[in-house]
């Protein structure tokens, strides 16, 4: 391709994607197309010669478009946020534009020190300690298996000095924890067995006295605790864990503290939520995503820890060929986390930041607070259904209730409503199971999401319970 054609497209493409936020709500939110449908569109051997931007770009939005979940819809309750916006794209432009590799502070400065004061802005924004460092991850999973791998290694060299003796290793996390702790236990090489999955209460927040008694029992039995994984903002239904108390009962026992806050954290801008991370302080590590519910796109995690030099001591490595005369006076963030190859996400983060402000983003999240307030109280006016946990932040637990019916029963009466409020193309939840009881589950978080999405799906939910 020539430059001219790349500055044609380019043009095209942007003009597109403002067109596309502007439209958007004549899409389905949920993609209509049936397994296979768009498999079936697209050619089963690649093309011998490179064929037009024109033709590319037609089938783009003849082929891929009705096979995209459209998560940018103001009607979108699914799952978690992940906001766009025009800034974070406008930097994602220009990031792919540069092709940085930033591995090592000789690869990009620029993206090193930016990194650095990003973090050390998003740190004093959800008011962790001070003297905490921050590192850009992509996903919470990845940070969350940093911690892992991290606390296994402290674990381990705990081992090693107990002359010779070795024990096996456990790891603890609520029942409502994100199962990627799970994923990470294993890939970590604790094993499944390791994972002891503490009780919770009525608020489906873990209990510190039962983590306490699990602890002791390990203790006891000659296994060594390793790590804690608190939560602030479960996946099914945001409960908050106590962290302040779970805080001091690792620190007791000597074990690393890992808080997940990846949804939840961005709330702990408003000082009126910074009661949610009440008690992080105790913890090792840190998590939460500015890529959920923060305008930053897919992906951009911050995590944060307090010894970076724990988290360097197991992932550093210092093969000859990335050794550079500098390195004893820069950070080289590839000894911070699991990939050798860094994209250059700080640019996008420093983007939104600067063009919102703190102020714009708090803005934000408090107009989605108060929609969650409307929505609750739409449901508490309508004795037909019942909120099955309590409402921290922006995301609602719900079904409706019927009379004499058995959970298996409910459970099918729910899904087909579910379905048929999404099958509308104009709004889309999805749902979890709680006590193993099943509900619908809206998520407030998208940006452009106003009130009117919010009584648009209330309405739905009605038409669709006349028809039930």
């Amino acid at each position: 391709m020539d430059r001219e054609t790349f500055r044609l497209f380019g043009h095209k493409c942007i003009d597109w994607i403002a067109d596309y936020w502007e439209e958007i709500e004549k899409y389905p939110v949920r993609s209509q197309v049936k397994p296979g449908d768009v498999k079936k569109k697209l050619p089963s051997t690649p093309p011998d010669a490179g064929e037009s931007m024109e033709s590319i770009f037609q089938d783009f939005q003849d082929i891929i478009l009705p096979g995209i979940t459209h998560w940018q819809h103001p009607g979108w309750f699914a799952y978690f946020p992940s906001n766009a916006s025009p800034p974070s794209v406008l930097a994602e432009v220009l990031t792919a534009g540069l092709g940085a590799q930033c591995m090592v502070w000789q690869t990009s400065p620029a993206a090193t020190e930016l990194e650095e004061v990003v973090m050390d802005w998003l740190r004093g924004m959800i008011g962790l300690p001070e003297e905490w460092a921050g590192v850009i991850q992509d996903t919470a999973s990845t940070a969350t298996l940093c911690a892992l791998l991290t606390a296994r290694e402290k674990a381990t060299s705990y081992n090693s000095n107990q002359r010779g003796l070795i024990k096996p290793l456990a790891v603890y996390a609520s029942e409502e924890a994100h199962s990627s702790v799970e994923k990470g236990v294993k890939i970590a090489g604790y094993g499944r067995e390791a994972l002891r999955y503490i009780p919770t209460d009525e608020t489906f927040a873990l209990i510190p006295e039962e983590l306490e008694r699990a602890l002791e029992h390990d203790t006891r039995a000659g296994v060594r605790p390793a790590c804690v994984i608190a939560t602030s903002g479960t996946t099914s239904s945001t409960a908050c864990d106590p962290l302040e108390p779970i805080g001091r009962i690792c620190n007791s026992y000597g074990v690393w503290l890992h808080v997940d806050a990846a949804f939840a954290g961005t709330a702990a801008l408003l000082p009126e939520k910074r009661h949610l991370l009440q008690g992080a302080e105790y913890a090792d590590s840190f998590v939460f995503n500015p890529h959920k519910w923060m305008l930053t796109n897919f992906d951009c995690s911050a995590y944060f820890v307090k010894d970076p030099s724990l988290l360097t001591r197991t992932f550093e490595i210092h093969p000859e060929y990335l050794k550079t005369g500098l390195d004893a006076q820069v950070k080289n963030f590839r000894d911070w986390g699991i990939q050798l190859g860094r994209r250059f996400r700080a640019l996008k983060l420093w983007f939104v930041i600067r063009s919102y402000g703190l102020e714009g983003i708090r803005n934000m999240v408090r107009e989605h607070l108060r929609l969650a307030g409307i929505f609750q109280k739409l449901i508490r006016s309508d004795s037909r259904f019942e909120i099955l946990a309590p409402v921290n932040l922006t995301v609602i637990c719900f079904r409706m209730k019927q009379e004499g019916m058995t959970e298996e029963a409910l459970e099918r009466f729910n899904a087909d409503l579910l379905e048929q409020v999404n099958s509308s193309g104009k709004a889309f939840l999805t749902h979890t199971k709680l006590r193993g009881r099943y509900c619908m589950r809206l998520a407030i978080g998208q940006a452009n999401t106003t009130e009117d999405n919010i009584r648009t799906v209330w309405d739905l939910i009605q038409k669709a319970c006349t028809h039930m």
